[in-house]
């Protein structure tokens, strides 16, 4: 039930737009049409080394030789949640042990730890909307004051920026305009997973059944809301959900129209899915290294050169460094305190093993804050009040955080 069906596949040339045509525009800087993105998303294999060749010179073209990484720690705020995705370990029900919500104290232990380690950003994750499902969330709210899950949320960001240098990343999921407007003052940047833009996902069977949250058009209203409030955002697509790879094409297509409209979207995450025993997508199939390289790649292709493109190395600890090839400039955030919490399974590369990695592709490794380069050079536009000073103080004229001591 969970296999991605290939549709236009098999050929070269899709309604047509051929791949030669399509690498030729995205050169020019024209953008891709629909068509030119389902033709390079079923090209031939042998052509996937022409797509990679001209990725990369769209992304050195725009970024240069540097690739890019957060240091960050995983605040898992509460497991649990209203959705119920096929692929989660993280959300858990009520009655598992790890169904909890931490408490000011804990936060705070795990932000100082963060801190002493060298981290400059702390990721809040967190369940969606739990309390409108979950008794146990309600009472784990009321024992600390609070009715609504974001409320406690944005008062544990200003928490942190209260008592740490951190600065708060939350990625709580959908929200409304007055949510995200609530939560700009303690979280310069924000994120949330658009994943697909196919509802079929969302039916019996798909892996986003049951998910209220994980509706297409919720998640592209609140990415519309952030770019509206001026807040810089990620996103990203994950492949291997049940996703054709026509839909993985309308899914960045969808990225990129809510981006040239406001401008907001600082970073594009293609993350792979990893079958976890225990879920209801435990035996599916797990996207390759190639099918995750054709996909990156076609996201640069389509995105262009500018746009910050990002895939998470632990996902595939043994090649990631091939994913250069594909044209990405980012690794994402990497702890050198916490485990990634989505994917407990797959720990962070080393910092320094993710240095030589990059650098045997040909790329500088550089350390960067939660708020990408591009936005810290217009705070006014981009950031609240309280940062505009002190984020753009904490980098150096690239934008990037000075050489750090390697510590992990």
């Amino acid at each position: 039930m969970f296999v991605t069906s290939e549709s236009h596949e098999g050929g070269s040339d899709v309604g047509g737009t051929s791949v030669e045509q399509a690498l030729e525009a995205a050169l020019t800087g024209r953008p891709l049409s629909n068509s030119d993105g389902y033709a390079l998303m079923a090209a031939p294999p042998y052509a996937l080394h022409e797509m990679c060749a001209v990725a990369r010179r769209l992304r050195l073209r725009c970024k240069g030789s540097t690739v890019t990484y957060s240091r960050k720690v995983f605040i898992p705020l509460t497991t649990l949640c209203r959705d119920s995705c096929g692929y989660c370990t993280f959300v858990k029900s009520p009655g598992d042990v790890g169904a909890r919500t931490l408490n000011p104290d804990e936060v705070l232990d795990i932000a100082r730890a963060g801190e002493k380690a060298g981290c400059k950003e702390a990721l809040f994750s967190l369940g969606e909307r739990p309390e409108l499902r979950h008794e146990l969330a309600r009472a784990h709210l009321r024992s600390l004051g609070y009715t609504t899950m974001l409320e406690y949320l944005r008062e544990m960001c200003a928490l942190v920026l209260r008592e740490t240098t951190l600065v708060p990343h939350v990625n709580p999921g959908t929200l409304t305009s007055a949510e995200i407007f609530a939560l700009r003052p303690v979280s310069p940047s924000m994120g949330m997973m658009l994943e697909n833009v196919s509802t079929r996902l969302t039916e019996p069977g798909g892996a986003h059944y049951g998910c209220p949250d994980k509706d297409p058009n919720l998640r592209l209203n609140t990415l519309r809301m952030a770019g509206e409030l001026c807040v810089p955002f990620t996103t990203g697509i994950l492949i291997g959900i049940g996703e054709t790879r026509a839909e993985r094409v309308d899914s960045l297509l969808a990225l990129r129209r809510i981006h040239s409209d406001y401008g907001h979207i600082q970073e594009v995450i293609v993350q792979n899915f990893r079958a976890k025993e225990g879920t209801r997508m435990e035996g599916c199939y797990e996207p390759d290294v190639d099918e995750m390289i054709r996909t990156l790649a076609v996201a640069r292709l389509l995105l262009g050169g500018e746009m910050n493109i990002q895939t998470p190395p632990n996902l595939t600890p043994l090649e990631y460094g091939r994913y250069l090839t594909a044209g990405i400039n980012d690794w994402g955030g990497i702890s050198p305190v916490t485990p990634d919490h989505i994917n407990p399974e797959a720990a962070w590369p080393k910092i320094r093993e993710l240095k030589v990695v990059s650098a045997s592709e040909g790329y500088t490794l550089r350390e960067r804050l939660s708020v990408y380069p591009r936005y810290l050079r217009d705070p006014e536009h981009w950031l609240e009040t309280s940062f505009r000073e002190s984020l753009p103080s904490r980098v150096d004229n690239h934008g990037l955080v000075g050489e750090p001591e390697m510590v992990i």
